[in-house]
């Protein structure tokens, strides 16, 4: 066993070739080795490098019911912690993406967009459709915000975009209902029950400036409401509650994307959200089950796991 395992572990050598070299058959090698582990002749230790928080990831994971948790190193400041976010999103999307796959992004987020932005070429995503998820018209300062998302994120990874020419937020149900009977509007919503892989923002009730800069927001006194009504935040600006349940209002028919119902229909749900002013909305994310993967920060995670028990 010690022989074995010190030629396997200390000196690299295959276990095809320790066969050859002891003249023992290749299962008995694999046995040896499981034997070493067993009486303590082999002992692996993992070092885990300054700023992976395996420990916290682990807790995230086992306390929300995550597929997975990637937690982020960053200073309080709100436009760093976007890119390092974005700079985490990237790496996971990269490793993520299988050719074929429908992938949702909604729009109006800065940390998706510093995520497509730290994003490098591959052809990861051959085939796949980048689907518009949350409609992206807005001010005219704005709206090419939403439309790079798409475009760009298919270009990164071989797939072709499918873009929502609508506004996120209309002016009333009729008008909602006018641009619903578009053709380019059915394609791309026909989609929003097929989604493999959702990426999304995590939304505070109240907006945040580039969302406030599109235009896509409700009123103050709307906005109220909603508060009244329990909600914290929202996803497409599909607002939930505390324990995630859809806070559902007359404001919701005025609304063009994704609804929740949809979005947990989704194979993999990746939200990027961090800071302060977003710590009870994500919270009520995933006391609802509406995330599969969070990437946040060290910060906020720590926030999440202090906050009580639901229910």
């Amino acid at each position: 066993m010690a022989k074995v395992a010190r030629m396997y572990y200390s000196q690299s050598i295959r276990q095809a070739e320790i066969t050859e070299r002891l003249n023992i058959h290749q299962s008995t090698v694999s046995r040896l080795l499981k034997r070493a582990h067993q009486a303590g002749i082999v002992k692996i230790s993992v070092t885990i490098p300054n700023g992976i928080h395996a420990d916290l990831e682990e807790a995230m994971e086992q306390r929300f019911g995550l597929k997975e948790a990637i937690i982020v190193d960053s200073v309080d400041n709100e436009g760093q912690i976007v890119r390092d976010l974005g700079a985490a999103g990237a790496y996971f999307l990269d490793l993520a993406i299988k050719p074929g796959e429908v992938l949702g992004i909604s729009s109006w987020s800065a940390a998706l967009l510093a995520m497509v932005d730290a994003m490098h070429p591959s052809k990861a995503g051959a085939n796949s459709k980048v689907l518009q998820i949350l409609g992206g018209l807005g001010s005219p300062s704005a709206q090419s915000h939403a439309t790079h998302l798409t475009q760009r994120l298919a270009e990164l990874i071989g797939g072709s975009p499918i873009l929502l020419p609508a506004p996120g937020v209309t002016t009333s149900p009729e008008a909602k209902r006018v641009l619903m009977r578009e053709s380019y509007v059915r394609q791309a919503t026909s989609l929003f029950d097929h989604v493999d892989l959702a990426l999304v923002g995590i939304g505070a009730v109240e907006p945040s400036r580039l969302l406030a800069s599109s235009g896509n927001i409700f009123s103050p006194q709307e906005l109220r409401s909603l508060q009244k009504q329990g909600a914290v935040g929202d996803i497409c600006l599909q607002f939930f509650d505390a324990a995630g349940a859809p806070v559902r209002t007359s404001l919701s028919e005025r609304v063009i994307g994704i609804s929740l119902q949809q979005l947990k229909k989704a194979k993999r749900v990746v939200g990027l959200a961090a800071g302060k002013r977003k710590t009870q909305a994500i919270l009520g994310a995933l006391n609802g089950k509406l995330l599969d993967v969070l990437i946040t920060d060290r910060r906020t995670a720590s926030a999440l796991l202090d906050a009580p028990r639901q229910g």
